[in-house]
């Protein structure tokens, strides 16, 4: 039924304005659409919708996931240098935490959050 169908993914903001700024700016991605409820950014060959919310930063679990290939570590340095703080989750069994990037055999990982406490994640897949 839904096989052939695009997605998107759709993340709660508290304040559009903040968002747009970083996911513009810290995250680079170019608008393309904007309105006074929400705003669409690409991403690769899909969208991310990014739409005001009064239950935005509830979800503690991933909210998005880019698979960044060998960019990882240059894209993690990037965002260090616009001052993201990384999350890091030092008890996940088979992983190892190597200054912001948590390893297991060749994956790499790597989690932050939006303003609003959204769960994003990237990994060199």
């Amino acid at each position: 039924m839904l096989k052939d169908k695009s997605s998107s993914a759709i993340i709660a903001v508290s304040d559009l304005d903040r968002a747009r700024r970083f996911y513009r700016d810290t995250l680079g991605l170019p608008s393309t659409e904007d309105n006074d409820e929400m705003s669409v950014f690409k991403t690769g060959n899909t969208d991310l919708i990014v739409y005001k919310s009064e239950e935005a930063g509830s979800n503690k679990a991933n909210a998005v996931v880019w698979g960044v290939g060998d960019e990882i570590d240059a894209i993690t340095d990037d965002l260090k240098s616009k001052q993201v703080k990384f999350l890091h989750y030092p008890d996940m069994d088979g992983v190892t935490l190597d200054g912001d990037t948590h390893r297991t055999g060749d994956m790499k990982l790597v989690w932050f959050e939006d303003p609003d406490g959204n769960i994003l994640h990237i990994n060199n897949m």
